[in-house]
C-alpha cells in the first residue's frame, strides 16, 4: 500500500535524515542547518523527552518548516563584488542553508498534546514520515470529513472534526482565493454525515448543488428556495421552492421593525395597528397602504399621515410577499441542503429574510421542535453582521453565535473582508479556515480574532495560491496548510473564463463579418447577372 512504503520525492525518503537542530530552540520552534534541500512548509520530526501522565517519555515532536535562509559566512553583506567574485572562483563560499521550523506538537495515546520541553540542539531532524502525517491530521470516519491534501504531501489526505463546528467557523479568502468553492466542499461532508444544512446565498454561489460533476444529480437532498427578485436562472426546476411571506402572516411587532416605527411613536404605532385590525388581519401592503391614505384624507388625522411614510417601505419588500408563507418545516430536514438564493435583494430586504429564517431555526431548537443539529452557512457574512452598523440580522446572529452551540445551532461565517465584520461574533468561531489575504487590514481582524493564528501562519498568508488553506481551530488536531480536495458537486461560484469568452466573441465576429462579405459578393454577382 502507498502509506506502507517510503515515499521518495526528490531523493528524499520517508524518515531520512534531512538536518541537525543548532542555536537556540524552544517547545515551539526551533532552528536546524540542512544537509540537502528542504521546501518550505514541508514536515519534519525531531526526537524530544516530555512528562506524560505515563512518566518522562521520548516522543516524536512534528515541526513544520515556515522559513528557508541560505546564507555564507564568506560572502557577507558589506563585501565588495570583486572580493566576493574570487571568493566564489575559490569555491570558498561555504554555503549553508538554515531552516526555521514550528512545532505542531507530539501523540501520545492516540492525542496531539503541546510540548513542554524545549527541543534540544544537537537533534538529528528528520523528515516526517507519511504514516504518522496521516495519523496526525485524521479522525475516525464518524466524526472526520476529508478537506484536501497536505499542500506539501498530495498524498496524505487532511480531514477536520465535525465536533469543531460546535464552536463555530470562519471561512475567510479574499475574492477568487476560493472559499464558497471551500464552502461546498464542507457541506457536501456534512451532507454524508447526514447533517441538516441552511445556506445563505446572496450571489448565488449553491444553487447548482445538487448537481454533481458528473451530471448527475441528488435533488432529492436539496432544496432551492427563490424570490421573486432573485436575479439567477437555473437550467432545472426540481428543487426549486419559492420564498415568500404571506403579509397577512406578519406579527405588527415585526412591521413596526420593518418600518422602522419605534416604540416612542405610540400615535404612529396605534395608527398603523387601527388600520391592521380594520382589515381583520387579512390585508396586503397596498390594502394597508391605501386604508392609511384614506384615513388621513378622510379624518385629517396627522398620525396616519405620519404612519403612511413608515409604511410606504414595505414596497420595497414586496419581492418576498406572497400568497402563502415558507415555514422551517419547509427547510430544516435530516440530511438535507437547504440554500436560499438572495441574490436580486438589497441588503435591507436579503438581512429581513435572513434574520426571519434565523429567529424560526432558534425557536425550533430551543423549543425542542428540531431535534437534529443544524449547520448554518453565511455567504458573505459583512453584509449581515457588519462592525460598527445594526442590520435585521445582526442581533439574531450575534445570539447565535454566542448561544447557538447549546441548542445545536452551528455557524459558518465566510466572507473576504473579514475587518468588516461584528468582532464579537467573528471571534466567537473557534476556528477558522483562512485562504489568501493580502489587505492588511483583513490580516489585522484575523490576527484579533484568533487566538491559534501565530504570527508565522499570518505571513505566510499572501503567499497561499488558489485553493490552499491554513486552517486553525478546534476543528484540527493542529494548525495545517492543506490544498482543498475537488469538489463532487457543481459550483456557482467560479470566477468566468474571460479569455474563453473572448476567444468565442472574437470567433463570433469573424464568422459575422465573414457572412457580411459573402452577402455582399452575392448581391454583386447578382446585380452583373442582372446587367
Amino acid at each position: 500500500m502507498q502509506d506502507s512504503r517510503d515515499d521518495e520525492r526528490d531523493g528524499i525518503r520517508d524518515d531520512e535524515r534531512v538536518g541537525i537542530v543548532i542555536g537556540s530552540a524552544s517547545a515551539s520552534e526551533f532552528l536546524f542547518v540542512a544537509e540537502r534541500e528542504v521546501p518550505r512548509w514541508e514536515y519534519v520530526s525531531v526526537r524530544s523527552f516530555e512528562h506524560t501522565e505515563d512518566g518522562k517519555k521520548e516522543v516524536e515532536v512534528i515541526a513544520q518548516v515556515h522559513n528557508i535562509i541560505a546564507e555564507s559566512p564568506a560572502l557577507r553583506a558589506d563585501i565588495s563584488f570583486e572580493s566576493a567574485h574570487r571568493i566564489v572562483q575559490a569555491g570558498l563560499t561555504g554555503n549553508r542553508t538554515v531552516a526555521e521550523a514550528r512545532v505542531l506538537g507530539y501523540i501520545h495515546n492516540d492525542v496531539v498534546y503541546q510540548p513542554r520541553m524545549a527541543v534540544q540542539p544537537g537533534k538529528e531532524v528528520f523528515l516526517a514520515s507519511e504514516q504518522t502525517l496521516r495519523t496526525f491530521y485524521s479522525f475516525t470516519d464518524d466524526c472526520g470529513l476529508h478537506i484536501g491534501y497536505l499542500v506539501t504531501r498530495k498524498n496524505v489526505p487532511v480531514s477536520i472534526s465535525v465536533d469543531g463546528f460546535r464552536r463555530h467557523v470562519a471561512i475567510i479568502a479574499q475574492t477568487g482565493a476560493g472559499k464558497s468553492y471551500t464552502a461546498g466542499v464542507l457541506i457536501e461532508e456534512l451532507l454524508k454525515k447526514g447533517a441538516t444544512i441552511v445556506v445563505l446565498d446572496p450571489h448565488a454561489d449553491h444553487v447548482f448543488i445538487s448537481q454533481n460533476r458528473k451530471g448527475g444529480r441528488f435533488s432529492d437532498r436539496v432544496s432551492v428556495f427563490r424570490t421573486k427578485e432573485s436575479t439567477s436562472r437555473y437550467e432545472w426546476e426540481i428543487g426549486i421552492k419559492k420564498y415568500e411571506v404571506r403579509f397577512a402572516d406578519m406579527g405588527i411587532d415585526e412591521i413596526f421593525r420593518i418600518c422602522r416605527i419605534s416604540e416612542s411613536y405610540t400615535n404612529i404605532r396605534k395608527a398603523v395597528k387601527n388600520a391592521v385590525e380594520m382589515l381583520n388581519y387579512d390585508c396586503s401592503v397596498e390594502n394597508l397602504i391605501e386604508t392609511l391614505r384614506s384615513q388621513s384624507e378622510k379624518s385629517g388625522r396627522e398620525d396616519a399621515l405620519k404612519a403612511l411614510k413608515y409604511v410606504e417601505v414595505l414596497r420595497d419588500f414586496s419581492g418576498i410577499f406572497g400568497t402563502s408563507t415558507t415555514v422551517a418545516d419547509d427547510y430544516l430536514k435530516p440530511k438535507h441542503i437547504s440554500v436560499f438564493d438572495l441574490s436580486g435583494l438589497n441588503d435591507r430586504v436579503a438581512n429581513y429574510v435572513a434574520w426571519r429564517i434565523l429567529n424560526e431555526i432558534y425557536e425550533k431548537k430551543t423549543k425542542n421542535e428540531y431535534k437534529y443539529p443544524v449547520f448554518v452557512f453565511i455567504e458573505e457574512a459583512h453584509r449581515f453582521v457588519p462592525n460598527g452598523e445594526e442590520t435585521f440580522a445582526k442581533r439574531i446572529l450575534k445570539r447565535l453565535a454566542a448561544e447557538g452551540r447549546k441548542f445545536g445551532i452551528f455557524l459558518t461565517l465566510i466572507t473576504q473582508r473579514p475587518f468588516k465584520v461584528d468582532a464579537d461574533a467573528l471571534s466567537q468561531c473557534n476556528s477558522q479556515i483562512i485562504m489568501r489575504i493580502t489587505n492588511p487590514e483583513d490580516q489585522n481582524a484575523v490576527r484579533r480574532s484568533s487566538e491559534r493564528m501565530s504570527e508565522s501562519l499570518l505571513n505566510d498568508l499572501p503567499g497561499l495560491n488558489i485553493g490552499e488553506a491554513i486552517i486553525v481551530g478546534e476543528v484540527s488536531r493542529a494548525p495545517v496548510i492543506a490544498r482543498i480536495r475537488q469538489r463532487e458537486t457543481k459550483e456557482g461560484g467560479a470566477d468566468i473564463d474571460t479569455v474563453a469568452l473572448l476567444k468565442e466573441a472574437s470567433r463570433e465576429a469573424d464568422t459575422e463579418k465573414t457572412e457580411t462579405e459573402i452577402s455582399k459578393e452575392i448581391k454583386q454577382i447578382r446585380s452583373i447577372m442582372e446587367f
